[in-house]
């Protein structure tokens, strides 16, 4: 599979970058919505750079790009934010080891203990998935406990809640907001050309972060709140895809197609 079918600019050179979440956000909206963003980015891919910034994982990511004919990213921050990675021209996502020192070292091969601290915790379902550098629950918020919240501090972790039915456990002080600034620095893009957009409270870090940045019109309402303040981010009215291009559009980072607002 060749998912670059021409060469391209260095994406430090393009004129915009989309930093975006998947589910709710680059995937949410109309089909009519979608189709114009994803078709608007195939045909710009010169001057628009694409990084996939969300909480599923690498082969996750890349199953939808082959099933269901997403514009392949070039670089992912998967995992919420403990996987930072290249997609190669063969379909491939390939982690950047320099950037995921240190959250190797943060995580320190606690899975295992993660696991035996939640078990059988009320309101948690592991979820079957091997992650890395994470450990992820499938939430019930009627019947949590939210003691699992001071039992992860304890073993010195982040706890993370979102869409109030996802708990991930991920190391101290990783998320998307640092990882994606991370990545950023490292390909040397002008941040203020890169617009990040999320939907949940694991988009938090990222849409907080200084960067320019969206909450979709579909967003949490707990996300939306927690963003008060910020003048860094736009808040659209349009949900997912719709919203997206609201934003790069109010935000002046890139000509849009005429028509679809």
């Amino acid at each position: 599979m060749n998912v670059h079918v021409s060469a391209r600019p260095d994406i430090a050179t393009r004129r915009f970058t989309l930093a975006t979440d998947l589910d709710g956000t680059f995937l949410g909206g109309s089909d009519a919505d979608r189709k114009a963003l994803y078709d608007w980015i195939e045909g710009n891919r010169d001057t628009i750079g694409l990084i996939f910034v969300t909480g599923r994982d690498p082969e996750f990511i890349m199953e939808m790009c082959r099933d269901r004919g997403l514009p392949w990213p070039e670089y992912v921050v998967g995992d919420v934010g403990t996987t930072i990675a290249e997609v190669t021209a063969d379909g491939h996502v390939t982690p950047i080891a320099a950037l995921e020192e240190e959250i190797a070292e943060a995580w320190g091969n606690r899975g295992d203990v993660v696991r035996v601290a939640l078990d059988g915790h009320a309101g948690l379902t592991l979820q079957p998935t091997a992650f890395r550098y994470r450990v992820s629950y499938d939430m019930d918020a009627q019947t949590f406990d939210p003691a699992a919240k001071s039992r992860v501090e304890e073993l010195g972790l982040d706890w993370l809640i979102s869409d109030n039915r996802y708990f991930d456990v991920l190391p101290k002080g990783i998320s998307k907001g640092p990882s994606i600034r991370r990545l950023i620095a490292h390909l040397g893009l002008d941040e203020a050309r890169v617009l990040c957009a999320g939907d949940t409270l694991n988009d938090l870090s990222m849409l907080a972060s200084g960067l320019p940045a969206v909450a979709v019109g579909n967003s949490e309402t707990e996300l939306v709140q927690r963003l008060s303040g910020h003048s860094a981010v736009y808040h659209a009215q349009g949900h997912g895809a719709a919203g997206i291009l609201e934003a790069i559009d109010s935000l002046d980072l890139h000509d849009i197609p005429e028509g679809v607002l």
